[in-house]
């Protein structure tokens, strides 16, 4: 996990090169045009998972606001529209008093069972992890809304227990 700047990890070995022109010169051959192959380095095939860093995390039910809030809160431009899954992939909006910057990220809509792959969660989940703060979005006209609270309190913690000690701040929209 390469969290620290200027983190350098070796992936895999390079062969050693082979003589090239400058190694064939002679007296009467000054510009040589040879060349040896040099041995084979390590090949290897990596799947590289890119994790979003945010300082505020954006989660809620598929339709609670969170486009809507990231929109009013930054000058990102998430498509917001009336049905569920709007927003397929994060979005990061950067919330500007002063000198002061915090970068929001709106999370695709978790739905009952995303940590265990339904619906689009699992593929976001992973970009809460990297958040500091987590913004549990509510949707104020829901009629259950300590069961939507306590879907994706269950959806965090069944993916990643460390979620839950995270500030958390609720917001109803």
């Amino acid at each position: 996990d390469l969290t620290i700047p200027a983190t350098q990890v070796l992936l895999a070995r390079g062969g050693m090169g082979g003589f090239g022109n400058y190694h064939f010169r002679s007296a009467t051959n000054r510009t040589p045009r040879e060349s040896e192959p040099g041995s084979a380095g390590q090949k290897r095939t990596l799947a590289l998972k890119l994790k979003l860093i945010a300082d505020v995390g954006l989660v809620g039910l598929p339709n609670a606001g969170k486009s809507a809030l990231i929109a009013a809160l930054t000058r990102a431009h998430p498509k917001v529209a009336a049905y569920p899954f709007t927003t397929t992939r994060p979005v990061l909006g950067v919330l500007s008093d002063g000198p002061t910057k915090i970068v929001l990220a709106d999370i695709p809509g978790l739905i009952a069972g995303a940590s265990h792959g339904k619906g689009l969660g699992i593929r976001f989940l992973r970009h809460i992890e990297r958040t500091r703060i987590l913004v549990m979005v509510l949707d104020a006209t829901s009629s259950e809304l300590a069961r939507d609270r306590k879907i994706l309190t269950k959806e965090l913690s069944s993916y990643e227990s460390s979620l839950t000690t995270k500030p958390l701040l609720v917001v109803l929209t």
